[in-house]
């Protein structure tokens, strides 16, 4: 029974950074930017979240509120989001920087979303999981635990944002305006060439990032019933990880092939830490994990190409003495 709740847990908290994945895939892979707002957008979207959710007035409207904070969360992730590309495209202020300075300000402003806390919590409030969680107990209560009946009913809500996230992006890729975000990663030169406005590209793609990633950031304080300040840490580097992986397993031959491997990825990479952490890892080595596994991931392909270009002069020289 507890590796069945540790593999649906993983899985459930897979499908949930897999949405981040999909954010942060649009500014690094998409904009080829590596956008560090990202540690401050992913709370922004939980504070938000959590902040409309206890607004609720009475349980029948619940499940309108929130939903209406995941709305709101998007919104607000896409607003820091604008806010790093203003400073990358009208000031000058290099990619990382703005990141950075974007960042730091989100700390401040996520604190006082959440009304100075550093921890709020939803408890006894309606989220987007509580009417299947409820329907999943009375349903399995007597066969199964009740924490596993709960993710049991969590995990295809959280496929179906996945899903819908994922098929509107890829949609809007292909529209005109996603092809000139697209051409703009690839060719800033080019774009500015055709009468296209590359910094609002970059402004609009980082919005789109940043909105994404904070709606996977109120997915999470929903899940949790809770959202914390400080949780941010080191998300990009779970993003960036969660893509690497992905496109090492699953390889990047198109748009929404790089898109399935992002997912993919992300559920693959959960699951990896859970197995882990049984063995006995501490949790706190959690961000050090992270950054390794990246490190791995990065290493993989580039030695892999070093081994076959040695092998393939190795041949050559065989081949020229015989």
């Amino acid at each position: 029974m507890q590796f069945l709740t540790l593999g649906l847990g993983s899985i459930e908290q897979g499908l949930i950074y897999a949405i981040m994945a999909i954010g942060v895939f649009v500014s690094l892979r998409i904009l080829d930017i590596p956008d560090l707002t990202v540690d401050g957008s992913f709370i922004t979207g939980a504070a938000v979240s959590v902040m409309i959710t206890n607004m609720q007035p009475s349980k029948e409207s619940g499940l309108l509120f929130a939903i209406l904070s995941l709305v709101l969360a998007l919104l607000a992730g896409a607003v820091a989001g604008m806010i790093t590309g203003i400073l990358q495209t009208k000031l000058k202020v290099q990619p990382l920087l703005a990141g950075i300075l974007t960042m730091t300000g989100l700390y401040s402003i996520n604190l006082i979303i959440m009304a100075e806390k550093p921890t709020v919590n939803i408890n006894g409030k309606t989220s987007i999981f509580s009417d299947a969680q409820a329907f999943a107990v009375d349903l399995l209560s007597g066969s199964m635990d009740i924490s596993v009946a709960k993710k049991l009913a969590d995990i295809p809500i959280l496929l179906v944002v996945v899903i819908a996230v994922a098929a509107v992006l890829y949609w809007f890729l292909r529209t005109q305006i996603g092809m000139s975000i697209r051409a703009t990663g690839d060719n800033v030169e080019m774009v500015n060439a055709s009468s296209i406005n590359s910094d609002a590209m970059k402004i609009l793609g980082l919005a789109i990032a940043n909105g994404i990633v904070a709606l996977s950031g109120a997915a999470l304080a929903q899940n949790q019933n809770f959202a914390d300040a400080k949780a941010g840490t080191g998300m990009v580097v779970v993003g960036i990880a969660s893509i690497i992986i992905g496109e090492t397993i699953f390889g990047k031959r198109s748009v929404l092939n790089n898109l399935i491997s992002a997912i993919l990825g992300a559920v693959v990479y959960r699951i990896f830490i859970t197995v882990v952490f049984q063995i006995g890892l501490p949790a706190s080595y959690f961000k050090l994990l992270s950054a390794i596994i990246v490190v791995i991931a990065i290493s993989v392909p580039i030695v892999s190409e070093k081994i076959v270009r040695r092998n393939a002069r190795r041949a050559k020289n065989n081949n020229v003495k015989a």
